[in-house]
């Protein structure tokens, strides 16, 4: 054997190996087929072989892949539009129903799973308000879309991973009046604490009046009682000492009364010569 031929026959065997052989890599999955016909399914990574010019390979991606759908229009229990922007992520879950589904194309795949997905949104927007799709409910729209979609998107082979509303327009015509009724729901909302801040704050200003009232009551009883404690004990003192020396004691009340009537330079008294009230003044002469 000639060593051309001898080159000609290790190169046969080498494409031999190489057509005989493929290679599935981690992020994928196979399908076998025989003359047309589904040998195997779900063939996992790592080299296989096959019969040259019998079989051929067709290899799918098994991460999760993102489906970015376009903005659609749905109507509103109040009849009105909204464009809802929203995308999904999938991955294959059995090969062999994927492919019987949808030829195993995933253009194909992707539009039956958008249709799946606009049907559940049309009717969870069908029996909401555009206040509360908007609002306050769309994470309950988000998981009531994936918990209807989920079925029938297995019987396509797909496991739906998650469904996401990315954004929520309202048409022009419809944009003013829904914000009109937002701002009209928020300043009745505000209305509606500054009515009861105001309740409040009278209920306080009340009750501080009342509480100021009886302060000043207690008080002033308070200082009534002690006033004519001082006053009885005043008086019992004064008596006390008019009883040690009587005319001490008139003589110095008397006093008292002569300084408090000759304040001023000015002042004048008019009495009687014999009035009691210059008695001391007599035993003078």
């Amino acid at each position: 054997m000639t060593i051309r031929s001898l080159i000609f026959l290790i190169t046969g065997i080498l494409l031999l190996i190489y057509a005989s052989t493929f290679v599935v890599h981690q992020t994928e999955k196979a399908i076998v087929f025989q003359l047309g016909e589904i040998k195997r399914t779900d063939v996992g990574p790592g080299i296989h072989f096959q019969i040259p010019f019998v079989n051929n390979v067709r290899k799918y991606d098994i991460r999760v892949l993102t489906l970015d759908a376009r903005p659609e229009l749905f109507l509103t229990s109040e009849k009105k539009n909204m464009s809802v922007d929203f995308f999904v992520r999938w991955k294959i879950n059995n090969l062999n129903q994927f492919y019987r589904a949808t030829q195993g194309d995933r253009t194909r795949a992707e539009r039956r799973l958008t249709m799946i997905v606009k049907n559940s949104l049309k009717n969870e927007f069908g029996v909401r308000t555009i206040q509360q799709a908007i609002s306050g409910e769309r994470r309950e729209i988000m998981d009531s879309i994936e918990s209807n979609s989920k079925q029938l998107a297995n019987e396509l082979g797909i496991i739906l991973v998650d469904v996401r509303i990315s954004s929520i327009e309202l048409p022009g015509e419809v944009r003013e009046s829904v914000y009109d009724r937002m701002r009209a729901e928020r300043s009745r909302t505000a209305k509606d604490f500054r009515a009861r801040g105001k309740e409040a704050a009278e209920k306080l200003r009340a009750d501080a009046d009342r509480q100021r009232t009886i302060i000043l009551a207690e008080a002033y009883r308070d200082s009534e009682i002690n006033r004519g404690e001082g006053d009885a004990e005043a008086t019992e003192i004064y008596a006390s000492a008019y009883k040690k020396d009587p005319e001490f004691y008139a003589f110095t009340r008397s006093l008292s009364a002569y300084a408090k009537s000759f304040k001023e330079k000015n002042d004048v008294l008019i009495v009687e010569p014999d009035s009691e009230f210059f008695q001391y003044f007599k035993r003078l002469k």
